[in-house]
């Protein structure tokens, strides 16, 4: 669409090399571009909007998100993969890797469950395997035991890795074109709230919305 934002997105070879989560975040927070999730589509309905930000960069191999929030509400009972996590505090990444359909949808909730297929309309997914779970990194800073929900005043971060492979890609140094979307929600919280990086212009909340992904690029 005419409005669609533009993230460009660094390949980074240290990546590559770097060991533990904390190298990973901190190459990201040096050289990676931060964009905030501050779309709030449904603010009639839906005006909460907690501070959400993400910094994204690839190694050739993976491409590697970094989410940060603050929050007042903070829940995860969803310690199951493939349960629904969007109930929970929850950040999530829409991609078209070639982009077109098919999607996919990457679903994390603040322990780094997740919920994950790809599919064509939202209606018809196909669910990630678990063998193909397992190959998706996540590490939580709030650990990944479940909780209910708490009040207060809550930073937290998720930090992703997800092959390029699993997506169809190969980087052979060439930019990579796709589509996609990223996205702060908690539906069954006591503020519940969808948030989005780029504008969703429905009457109701929903996310499945690829007419309304900004445009990627894989540099």
């Amino acid at each position: 669409m005419s409005d669609s934002k533009l993230l460009e997105i660094p390949f980074l070879p240290d990546l590559i090399s770097a060991q533990a989560p904390d190298e990973v975040i901190n190459l990201l927070e040096e050289k990676a571009p931060r964009r905030t999730i501050d779309s709030v589509n449904w603010i009639e309905e839906f005006p909460y909007h907690p501070l959400t930000t993400f910094t994204v960069a690839h190694s050739g191999e993976k491409l590697y998100i970094d989410f940060f929030v603050r929050c007042n509400f903070l829940r995860a009972e969803n310690f199951e993969n493939q349960s629904p996590v969007s109930e929970d505090s929850c950040v999530e990444f829409f991609v078209e890797p070639t982009g077109s359909l098919p999607y996919w949808n990457f679903e994390f909730n603040c322990i780094g469950t997740i919920n994950a297929s790809h599919r064509t309309e939202r209606r018809q997914p196909t669910r990630l395997t678990d063998d193909q779970l397992a190959r998706i990194e996540r590490y939580p800073s709030c650990g990944t035991r479940p909780f209910r929900e708490l009040e207060g005043l809550f930073t937290w971060n998720l930090l992703v890795a997800i092959p390029l492979d699993m997506l169809g890609l190969k980087y052979e140094g060439f930019p990579i074109e796709m589509r996609g979307n990223f996205y702060k929600c908690a539906s069954a919280a006591t503020q519940p709230h969808f948030l989005s990086w780029n504008p969703i212009k429905t009457d109701k909340p929903d996310f499945h919305q690829p007419d309304f992904f900004g445009k990627l690029v894989l540099l």
